[in-house]
């Protein structure tokens, strides 16, 4: 393993600052996430760093709560690079916005990744925010008195504001520390702790900064594990050296290729094949700020050359930070990978934010199968992908979801892998997952070809939540599309069938992203009748009369198609009809001259699907298909015509009209026989009515109509008649009620068609209660 001294100069400021963390010589400081970011070009970070106090037994460590700079990014990194913390290790932080202090977060005790030749051992960084003031603290874990590594130390990283313009005073001030870089700054305030060389053989911050090249990777090794008993790996075990993909001097690694372009071809750099996926969009390393310098070694390339796994992550930061943040975060993590842990670059291949945005991370050239240091073990053989934020508790949005799938999807597509596949890896080295199984150095081993830092390395990364959401992913990065559902259909339903005169528009949803959809087609008894875009939610065409079968069919961007379940479509242009035109009949109640009680009745029908049908005159109103009567009344003495209109579902309509006129046969219009008594009072119609309690009295009415009514005074003493039509008796009508009324209607005849007819009414004279009172005859001409 390579052994590096990298120390910078520090002048300790320290009379009348206790507690407080003094840097001179440092650059970079201010907050994170400015606009400054997006113009691109080098932002040197600034990494601050304190040693933590152990205690006298070892199996816990603090540092008090201080004071600091401005920083954003935290980690706790120690001196043996293949150790591995087993307790806990939490920090707090105060806002520097706000000056509160926030909760205790818990870091994960291993960063879990494995670049050969780190030079310190670390925990994953974590996100914090701009803050200045900090507090720490460690505790061992595990039975049997075991004890904290050596050489605890805390770094806090400002990944800076600055612009393309800065870059040279910048890089002025301090000298090569590690890969080139500026040296962490040793606070003045703590510069005792480190004047004397420790155990380890580290310089005090008052030695000479050597001058040392960095070293090409080493020949694969198989250091014994540090802690064998539990069967699990550290970090820092090297896996088998891409030393023969290397790039040629030619190939510059001090200058990052942009997300479209490439290191310039030799021929030892590996090709960049075409993919079967389109290529998302990528932040580059100049847009997100990388200071090349603090990493100059050329990139390595997979040893074959082909990327056969994603491995996904989270970074196990804080997901409270916005999208303005993902730039100066990356630039954190860049900084915490190679300036604290030693490593020659960030380790990811790629890194995804909250909202969506993918950023470039070890350079090499995006479209190559560049090494990353990400999954210890099986680096050689894959692509690894981060999502900023920890997602134990709750997945990555689906703006951060969908940018994972296009890029394991790209990436993929580069080299023949299905996404939705399983592939064979080679373990570089021993190891054990985070459930538990266990394997030795060059197993053969099974992984999804899409799947989780956890099923390859004893980490809970991605975080159980993301992690259950990875056959998802899988589905949207390989197809085909998912959860495919016609949510919508313009022409209206029927039962299970939809009805249209001919036009159409279908709407659907998917669970795929759209930014993984190639287009959909709208299928017409299987035929494409439209073609869309993927981000489209529905297309329209024209049908055919007939019943069709329509569905939606998703292309996704790998080619794969997926159909949804068709709804059935009838279109039909063939108007209602009325079997039964609009007819009116006299009903029973209580009859004024402007609101004579009727019922109309009516019969429609269709070729296909009655929808209803609406009465437009001289009311308005609308009734149920299944509806044929509907009751209401009429004004007497006038022509009226009833005006009707059928729509079937398709939205066909057919109507039918007819004029009725009530007429009121007044009481002195009827031919009498027997003694009648002439009745005065408002409640009558007309003011006037008949009454007789002479058994046998009669009263007769002549008309020429199609239905009538007999309209009478009741009360308790009221007695009973026979009503005779047209010479024959057909009712004994009782008049008793046990409240009074007037002008009710109490008898109704209606015919089929309009005729001459007579109605004759006779006094049956009950014994008691012999009085009949009429107040006239209704009939409808």
């Amino acid at each position: 393993m390579r052994s590096r001294r990298v120390w910078g100069t520090a002048a300790a400021v320290a009379a009348g600052l206790s507690g407080v963390l003094v840097f001179q010589g440092v650059t970079g400081a201010g907050d994170a996430g400015t606009e400054d970011d997006a113009k691109g070009g080098p932002v040197p970070a600034d990494v601050r760093s304190a040693g933590l106090e152990t205690s006298a037994d070892g199996r816990s460590a603090t540092l008090g709560q201080r004071d600091a700079e401005t920083f954003s990014l935290l980690g706790v990194t120690w001196t043996d690079p293949e150790a591995r913390i087993k307790g806990q290790v939490q920090a707090r932080t105060r806002s520097s916005e706000s000056g509160t202090w926030g909760r205790w977060v818990t870091l994960d005790g291993d960063s879990g990744q494995g670049e050969s030749g780190a030079e310190r051992g670390g925990t994953e960084p974590a996100w914090v925010g701009p803050s200045n003031g900090v507090e720490v603290r460690v505790t061992a874990g595990g039975a049997g008195g075991g004890k904290l590594p050596a050489g605890l130390k805390l770094h806090m990283i400002d990944p800076g504001k600055g612009t393309v313009q800065d870059q040279g005073s910048s890089q002025a001030l301090g000298g090569p520390g590690p890969r080139g870089g500026a040296a962490a700054m040793a606070p003045a305030a703590f510069a005792l702790e480190t004047a004397e060389p420790s155990a380890s053989g580290e310089p005090s911050p008052s030695d000479p900064v050597p001058s040392e090249p960095a070293p090409s990777e080493p020949a694969p090794s198989e250091p014994a594990p540090s802690e064998p008993a539990t069967g699990e790996p550290t970090p820092s075990q090297p896996e088998p050296s891409p030393s023969s993909a290397s790039p040629s001097p030619s190939a510059s690694a001090s200058t990052s290729p942009s997300p479209g372009t490439s290191p310039s071809a030799t021929s030892t750099l590996p090709p960049a094949p075409p993919s079967t996926m389109p290529r998302p969009a990528v932040t580059s390393r100049a847009q997100w700020g990388a200071d090349e310098s603090i990493s100059p070694e050329e990139p390595g390339y997979l040893p074959g050359g082909k990327v056969k796994a994603v491995v996904v992550h989270h970074t196990a930061e804080s997901n409270a930070y916005t999208c303005a943040d993902g730039p100066a975060m990356v630039r954190g993590i860049y900084a915490y990978h190679v300036k604290t842990l030693g490593w020659k670059d960030i380790g990811y291949n790629f890194l995804v934010d909250r909202c969506g945005v993918v950023y470039e991370g070890r350079k090499g050239g995006i479209d190559r199968p560049v090494m990353g240091a990400h999954a210890y073990g099986f680096n050689s053989e894959t692509t690894g992908i981060s999502v900023l934020g920890t997602y134990t508790d709750a997945a990555p949005p689906q703006a951060a979801m969908a940018s994972v799938a296009r890029v394991a999807a790209w990436k993929l597509g580069q080299y023949g892998v299905d996404p939705t596949g399983t592939t064979t890896l080679t373990a570089g080295a021993a190891g054990t997952n985070y459930f538990g199984k266990s394997w030795a150095k060059d197993a053969q081993l099974s992984f999804p070809t899409i799947h989780g830092h956890r099923d390859g390395y004893n980490t809970q990364c991605p975080g159980n939540a993301f992690y259950a959401q990875l056959p998802t992913l899988r589905t949207w990065a390989g197809g085909p599309v998912s959860g495919l559902t016609i949510t919508t259909v313009s022409a209206p339903k029927s039962g299970t069938t939809h009805y249209t005169r001919s036009a159409l528009t279908v709407g659907w949803s998917a669970t795929t992203p759209s930014s993984l959809v190639k287009g959909y087609e709208l299928l017409v008894d299987g035929k494409p009748a439209a073609a869309v875009g993927g981000t489209a939610t529905s297309a329209s065409a024209n049908l055919a009369v007939g019943t069709h079968s329509v569905a939606v069919r998703a292309t996704h961007q790998s080619g794969r198609t997926s159909t949804s379940a068709a709804v059935t479509v009838v279109a039909e242009t063939t108007a209602p009809t009325f079997t039964t035109r609009p007819t009116l009949a006299l009903r029973a109640g209580t009859v004024n001259t402007a609101a004579v009680p009727v019922t109309l009745s009516w019969k429609a029908a269709d070729n296909a699907a009655l929808k209803n049908v609406r009465l437009t005159a001289p009311v308005a109103a609308t009734y149920a298909a299944t509806t044929t009567s509907a009751a209401t009344t009429a004004k007497s003495g006038v022509a009226t015509a009833w005006n009707m209109t059928a729509y079937d579902v398709a939205g066909n309509t057919g109507s039918s009209s007819a004029t009725y006129t009530p007429v009121i046969l007044q009481e002195t219009s009827a031919v009498k026989s027997g003694t009648w008594a002439a009745k005065s009072s408002t409640s009558y119609l007309g003011g006037k009515s008949y009454s007789s309690g002479t058994k046998g009295a009669a009263l007769t009415w002549t008309f020429t109509g199609r239905s009538a009514s007999w309209v009478v005074s009741r009360a308790s003493t009221s007695g009973q008649a026979y009503v005779y039509v047209d010479g024959v008796k057909v009712a004994t009508v009782d008049l008793k009620s046990s409240t009074t009324k007037y002008r009710d209607a109490i008898w109704t005849k209606t015919w089929a068609s309009s005729a001459k007819h007579t109605v004759k009414i006779v006094v049956v004279g009950t014994s008691g209660r012999p009085t009949v009172t009429t107040d006239g005859l209704v009939y409808i001409k």
